[in-house]
């Protein structure tokens, strides 16, 4: 890449001393695969820099507040931020995160996947490339649907049914008081037709399609598809719930997959999935995406080589063994039409088109406050009383919306 790094070489000088190592932070990952990465983009560098691979904490508050005090700090040994997909706003807001532009910006989007771009923008301005993206499926037991449910009213009535049998009818979903929760809510005021905030970001924007998702919510919270410990129930504890039998549907990451393979195959036999459930028959559904944005950090010492090198980091060949091997959906379009991606991915056609209709949770600065309203005030699912729930919601954004600095 010796054109882009003399196309950035404006935004910064690098040491002549010797090959610089370029500090790259980003989730602890058990596959081994971001490591190659880091080893591979150095080497494709012919000695120009060194990647180092450093592990943030595993939860993404741990991260967050780590990469928030060496920024807020001005810690100039972070050169590559791994940043969840709600950060972008709200560091590039601070000012700590570099914009890229130009012929950096050019290939980040080029056959970059859209709503995956939309996480890295900030008031019309890309400050990250999308690493990798998630986005939920529903997962179901074909020996008890042949059939799978189209609308959240269908999946609760077939739930309804399977209790009345005394066959395993719970729906497994994330309803603990986390961002999980929020992502729950998201997902169904988006598939709705509504938004939790208005497109300028200035106001919340929830309404009816909002009053609609949290009754789906209370009435799923009220009926027999709710697993008994809803209230504290995360991804892995659905997604154990579902290996163990007492399960029918399972709303949830694709992570589940090589489990339930490895865990139960007996089940397994059966274990189908289908997209994520719609609000309404003929609207879309539009399920939350996840992942991971590489953002350059404004403080960074070689901010033309990490520029370079995050675009390494997350180019074809990296991103398909991120997929295979750590199990993380690409954000290229193409590698959706690989062999070797969809051998591995049985579920690839779902998941793109998941991706291609999908939402985002709100992009704002003060995003940890808005999420913190939602799952508050959903918590828990069978307390939300949809008109004044959102009523409540909407008062807290608003106050949050309206706050100064950065959230702590």
């Amino acid at each position: 890449m010796p054109l882009l790094a003399s196309v950035l070489a404006g935004c910064g000088s690098d040491d002549t001393s010797g090959p610089p190592t370029l500090n790259w932070y980003n989730f602890p990952d058990d596959s081994g695969a971001l490591q190659k990465a880091a080893d591979s983009c150095g080497r494709a560098s012919g000695g120009r820099y060194r990647i180092s691979y450093n592990k943030l904490p595993r939860a993404a508050d741990g991260q967050r507040e780590q990469l928030v005090r060496r920024l807020a700090a001005e810690d100039s040994s972070l050169d590559i931020l791994g940043l969840d997909v709600t950060w972008a706003a709200e560091f590039a807001e601070a000012r700590w995160i570099r914009e890229w532009t130009g012929e950096a910006k050019a290939r980040a989007t080029a056959g970059t996947l859209r709503v995956p771009l939309r996480t890295a923008t900030w008031k019309g301005r890309l400050y990250a490339v999308p690493y990798n993206t998630n986005t939920q499926l529903l997962w179901y037991r074909k020996d008890l649907v042949p059939t799978p449910p189209r609308t959240w009213s269908e999946m609760l009535d077939m739930s309804r049914e399977l209790a009345r049998e005394r066959r395993p009818h719970y729906v497994e979903i994330q309803g603990a008081q986390y961002e999980g929760l929020t992502v729950w809510f998201n997902s169904l005021v988006n598939s709705a037709g509504g938004s939790i905030l208005n497109s300028a970001a200035t106001a919340p924007s929830l309404g009816p399609p909002a009053v609609r998702a949290a009754g789906i919510m209370r009435e799923l919270a009220d009926s027999p598809a709710a697993d008994p410990s809803l209230p504290n129930q995360m991804e892995d504890q659905n997604r154990l719930a579902m290996e163990a039998g007492t399960a029918a549907f399972e709303i949830n990451y694709p992570f589940v997959h090589p489990s339930m393979k490895a865990n139960n195959p007996r089940l397994f036999e059966d274990f189908r999935w289908a997209p994520y459930p719609r609000v309404d028959a003929d609207r879309p559904s539009r399920p939350t995406i996840g992942g991971i944005d590489l953002a350059v950090s404004a403080y960074s010492r070689h901010p033309g080589l990490a520029f370079e090198a995050a675009l390494c980091l997350r180019n074809r060949e990296n991103q398909l063994a991120a997929a295979i091997e750590g199990g993380l959906p690409p954000t290229l379009r193409g590698l959706y039409d690989e062999p070797e991606f969809v051998r591995d991915y049985p579920f690839a056609k779902e998941v793109l088109a998941a991706l291609e209709s999908a939402s985002v949770r709100p992009l704002t600065p003060a995003y940890q406050n808005v999420s913190i309203a939602v799952s508050h005030t959903l918590s828990p699912p069978s307390a939300i009383r949809p008109e004044s729930s959102v009523d409540t919601i909407e008062e807290q954004i608003d106050q949050a919306l309206r706050s100064e600095g950065v959230i702590p």
